[in-house]
């Protein structure tokens, strides 16, 4: 049976926590299955970050790519919820195709009610641009067969708010290219998607530290999804733990309110009734 993922002691409900698809997740960072050194250092990292949600590329599972054989074995899914993903595809017609096979992998690990699938229409091979009307083309269709759709996107206002009245779950802009570790180039786009989102946003791609990681949380991002960052790291568990760290110090600090941003200084100490005044 698959755990609603709610804090370990608490009731549901009772945390800060993320909802996706009306499905509730205790931590706000997403992880990845790809580019580890190997299956042990991806197990490790996945325990260090405590992430609920690990996306796994369909493709590359199915063709038993490098780094992929075994994967399915490797991961606890009565704890791990997955989310399938289209990677490599290049239109919306392979993307709906991959994302069925998707959801049959999701229920060969034991998840019967997983219509989750992170949706990528990628047709740029060298920038790894995600392509926003095969993107829509697909979501629109994918949202019609009751699939939970979480679409990859440029950090385009416009297109998120297409998406979300489309009927997909989440958005998910990038930061910047995938495993650039450019951090967040697109401040001012993801902002106004954040301010205008009726659906939680996902900030997905060129995070590179955790304080880029904690500053999209800062910015009021519901979760991010991180992989390159981590599995590339010098030491992936450890990364994987700072990120979910700076995952939840960005969200309370954003909860807390941070303070006015002044054009002058303001003492931080009382200036009326000292002695002597």
């Amino acid at each position: 049976m698959v755990p609603s993922f709610t804090s370990a002691g608490s009731p549901a409900g009772a945390a800060d926590e993320l909802v996706i698809g009306g499905r509730r997740f205790r931590s706000r960072l997403m992880t990845g299955t790809g580019k580890y050194p190997s299956i042990e250092a991806m197990q490790a990292s996945l325990a260090a970050s405590a992430c609920d949600i690990v996306t796994v590329a369909v493709r590359r599972v199915q063709s038993g790519a490098d780094g992929h054989i075994g994967l399915m074995e490797a991961i606890d899914w009565s704890r791990i919820w997955m989310l399938p993903n289209t990677a490599g595809c290049a239109t919306a017609e392979e993307a709906v195709r991959v994302a069925r096979l998707g959801r049959e992998l999701a229920r060969l690990a034991g998840q019967e009610d997983n219509t989750f699938i992170k949706l990528e229409v990628i047709p740029d091979t060298r920038h790894l641009l995600p392509d926003p009307i095969g993107t829509l083309e697909a979501a629109e269709q994918l949202v019609k067969e009751g699939f939970t759709v979480l679409p990859y996107i440029n950090a385009d206002p416009l297109l998120a708010k297409r998406l979300e009245e489309a009927g997909c779950a989440t958005v998910m802009p990038l930061g910047s290219p995938i495993g650039s570790g450019q951090g967040i180039r697109n401040a001012a786009n993801i902002a106004l998607i954040i301010e205008n989102a009726g659906v939680p946003v996902v900030v997905d791609a060129g995070l590179g530290v955790p304080s880029e990681a904690a500053q999209a949380m800062e910015m009021g991002a519901d979760a991010l999804l991180i992989n390159s960052a981590i599995a590339l790291a010098g030491d992936p568990p450890a990364m994987a733990r700072a990120m979910a760290l700076a995952t939840e110090a960005g969200r309370a600090a954003f909860r807390a309110g941070r303070l006015p941003v002044r054009g002058e200084a303001s003492p931080s100490s009382p200036t009326s009734h000292r002695v002597g005044s």
